[in-house]
């Protein structure tokens, strides 16, 4: 905006001085032109008295010479009553444009070498009509022209480049609000709630401000209440829970009461997680610091341990690789566990019994690869399923599993994609950074480091899988 202000200025402005400058530089070269003809017709007017009483040389010598052009003026006198042509000065002007003005008697002016000449018609006593020639050089003609146009040009220059420096300072007073605002609007956007913008600038930018504090005081509103019906309605599902928890105790002993009870007990710890943050507001897939995070090995051994026993109920086969040393994460380990769940119970819902599955562990430089696989039918369109996970909710899915895949992945800086699985089934990769990134969207650009080690990360996954 400020730029396109100024070009906008700097065109106006010199269309201006054109308009203005041009056709007052044309008036001064017409004004020293006049201005040089009018002295030139002066010194013709001086010596017209005289020869209107004599012709005789040495007295019209004398007179032009007082007239102080004698250098520049010719006098022509025809014969006539037995007196002889009389010529005095240096003849400029052709015989043919004397002959012409005397014949008319009107005064003309004619171009010469050097210059131009004034032909000057005189009547004598005689009866007959004398011509003076004055002379006037070209230098006299421009003299001061090129000093006025100078002069002109300059005040163009400097009136352009005042307005130039009057719209860059309007521009800046006009972008200056305008980037405060976007870059208001990039923080809200990325989260920060507190971001705000300063209500000043122009009319317009400062109630466009004033509306954007507005909406973010209002989005703040609104998250907190959400928070709280949140909260709420996770306290709400104690009472059953409760109930649930007494009667799993009454089953007695058995891999499916024992089986039923710890489902009973994660489901309570859950909605506890819920509530505390919904209370704090806290993001729970954000690290808190030096050692923050958990353990990625050590979750997927304890969630496979508990689906290894429907697997077993269902004649399926499973397998469980690189989660035999510890894999440090940035996620909260509720969190790993509850996508782990996610795509876990997918495999048992969306795939016959029987059908093997697998999770693979891949520990990489600065990132780590958990992959979900299965042998069942697959996914014809993968594209739709992570629209499903983004919350369509459509074929019978609420779109919350592979949402929180999805923002789990994202929230390191890395991303969530579906695939075909060395089984011939689904694979569902969830890629973890580990240095500390902010995160990207979809798509994003990543600089050419990040991608030679991602590169070789998924070098030596494709070579794992081929084992």
């Amino acid at each position: 905006m400020r730029w396109a202000l100024v070009k906008v200025s700097l065109a106006v402005t010199t269309m201006v001085v054109l308009a203005f400058a041009v056709p007052l530089g044309l008036v001064i070269r017409e004004m020293a032109r006049d201005r040089a003809f009018s002295n030139a017709e002066r010194e013709a007017a001086a010596v017209a008295p005289a020869l209107s009483i004599t012709t005789d040389r040495d007295q019209l010598e004398r007179v032009v010479a007082s007239a102080g052009s004698d250098a520049g003026m010719a006098v022509h006198i025809p014969a006539g009553d037995g007196q002889d042509a009389l010529e005095l000065g240096r003849q400029r002007a052709t015989d043919e444009d004397i002959a012409a003005v005397r014949k008319l008697g009107r005064a003309s002016t004619t171009g010469v070498a050097g210059g131009s000449t004034l032909l000057q018609p005189v009547a004598l006593s005689t009866g007959e009509i004398a011509v003076v020639e004055v002379y006037v050089p070209e230098a006299e003609v421009t003299n001061g022209v090129g000093t006025a146009w100078a002069v002109l040009a300059g005040v163009g220059v400097a009136l352009v480049l005042g307005s130039v420096a009057v719209a860059d300072r309007l521009g800046v007073r006009m972008v200056r609000p305008a980037k405060r605002l976007v870059k208001g609007a990039r923080d809200l956007g990325e989260g920060r709630l507190g971001a705000r913008v300063p209500e000043e600038g122009p009319t317009e930018l400062r109630l466009a401000a004033v509306a954007f504090n507005s909406m973010a005081d209002q989005v703040v509103h609104l998250l907190a209440n959400e928070r709280e019906l949140a909260a709420d309605l996770s306290h709400r599902l104690r009472t059953p829970l409760t109930v649930l928890r007494l009667n799993a105790a009454s089953l007695g002993e058995g891999p499916a009461a024992e089986q039923t009870r710890t489902a009973v007990e994660q489901l309570e710890r859950e909605v506890d997680t819920i509530i505390r943050t919904a209370r704090e507001a806290k993001p729970q897939t954000a690290a808190a610091g030096p050692g923050a995070g958990c353990d990625a090995a050590e979750v997927v051994r304890e969630r496979m341990a508990f689906w290894s026993a429907l697997a077993e109920d269902e004649g399926r086969k499973w397998r469980v690789s690189g989660a035999d040393r510890p894999v440090r994460i940035p996620v909260a380990r509720t969190d790993l566990a509850a996508a782990l769940d996610a795509l876990l119970g997918n495999v048992f819902r969306h795939t016959p019994e029987g059908t093997a599955f697998a999770v693979d562990v891949h520990n990489g430089e600065d990132a780590v690869i958990v992959l979900v696989s299965d042998a069942g039918p697959g996914i014809p369109d993968p594209e739709a399923a992570m629209a499903r996970g983004r919350g369509s909710g459509t074929d019978g899915s609420t779109g919350l599993g592979l949402d929180i895949v999805r923002r789990l992945a994202e929230s390191t800086g890395g991303d969530a994609r579906i695939g075909s699985s060395v089984l011939g089934g689904t694979e569902v990769r969830i890629w973890i950074q580990l240095d500390d990134r902010a995160p990207v969207s979809r798509g994003g650009h990543r600089g050419p480091v990040r991608r030679r080690r991602r590169g070789r990360l998924v070098a030596a996954y494709n070579r794992s899988r081929s084992v």
